[in-house]
């Protein structure tokens, strides 16, 4: 079964809150809260990578959301091209359910949980464990390049 967006006509999976395709949400008579999601850039398109004042944050350094800032805010957080993640990559080289983040005892733990193309770590492919995420660490997941910082306060 599955259900056209209105806005750009792509057909979604039934039960889907937005349009895999355009992001649009699909059911206007359902009341969807949303948060706002900073994009970097100034003027000249550099990006701020300063670290966040409390907590850690997950920034897109490339792919087509490039800027993108991702306050990781959860005991558990997934990430993957699913539009129900916690954080949302829309490619087609990444899983639907590509890496889940969990909260450890020094920070943010992550673990590949059967992505197709695999996650990297500062370059290095993770295998079947988990690991600890430090500050100024690259991930990769598809196409994307992320850099997780962590404030000094934390």
């Amino acid at each position: 079964m599955s259900e056209s967006c209105d806005e750009c006509g792509h057909v979604n999976l039934v039960g889907s809150r937005f349009c895999s395709s355009c992001g649009r949400p699909l059911n206007a008579e359902e009341e969807i809260t949303t948060e706002s999601i900073e994009t970097l850039g100034g003027i000249d398109g550099t990006l701020d990578m300063q670290a966040p004042s409390s907590g850690a944050v997950l920034i897109v350094t490339s792919g087509h959301q490039a800027g993108t800032r991702y306050l990781l805010s959860g005991e558990q957080m997934m990430v993957g091209r699913h539009p129900d993640s916690d954080i949302f990559l829309d490619d087609i080289t990444v899983s639907r359910r590509h890496v889940e983040l969990q909260v450890g005892s020094t920070g943010y733990v992550i673990s590949d949980v059967g992505s197709l193309n695999g996650t990297y770590l500062n370059g290095e492919r993770l295998g079947e464990s988990d690991a600890a995420l430090t500050n100024g660490d690259e991930l990769q997941i598809g196409k994307f390049k992320l850099l997780y910082l962590v404030s000094s306060t934390s």
